[in-house]
């Protein structure tokens, strides 16, 4: 069971064309465990949960039913936080793989991310948080070919420059005493 203190974002679910080939995306990509399916009860459609922690029974929910159409998405985008500069690398090519488009890395300063197209059109992020803060939003090209020492160099460096730099644990602090 998720535990929280406060009212936290803690999972989302999409409208979907087409549930089956939605759901092989994000369990071939993000290994996402599916948890339960079925049609809801009150909410007619088809519905499966995936998750990919044991306390959560779902992070992510694909629901049948997108009107046929809607043909712009109005998610603006789904994150996937991810341990290290290859996790980024591996899933950016398993995305593709799988019929990902749009592909784009950028570099925040305070994150890596490669954002992406899912096969329906919805925004994807893939992220990895960085030990700095600088006032997003802020997006400078990411070049995945570098090795990560230079990635992380460069990354450090865009940071220092910037005239909103502080260390992350200086802006947790901050965060905290507006909470």
């Amino acid at each position: 069971m998720l535990q929280v203190s406060r009212p936290t974002p803690s999972h989302f679910g999409i409208y979907v064309f087409d549930v089956e080939k939605m759901v092989d995306f994000y369990k071939g990509v993000f290994d996402l465990v599916e948890t339960d399916r079925g049609v809801g009860r009150t909410f007619k459609a088809p519905l499966v949960f995936l998750s990919a922690t044991a306390d959560q029974h779902h992070q992510l929910v694909i629901a049948g039913g997108r009107p046929a159409q809607a043909t712009v998405s109005t998610v603006m985008q789904l994150s996937f936080a991810v341990p290290s500069i290859q996790a980024l690398r591996d899933l950016r090519d398993k995305a593709i793989v799988r019929g990902a488009t749009n592909v784009k890395p950028l570099n925040h300063g305070n994150a890596l991310s490669v954002y992406l197209s899912d096969p329906e059109g919805n925004t994807v992020e893939i992220y990895m948080d960085m030990p700095f803060y600088i006032s997003q939003p802020h997006g400078d090209p990411l070049d995945l070919n570098q090795d990560d020492d230079s990635i992380l160099r460069e990354t450090e460096a865009i940071c220092r420059n910037d005239p909103t730099f502080m260390p992350i644990e200086q802006w947790q602090a901050q965060f905290g005493q507006r909470a």
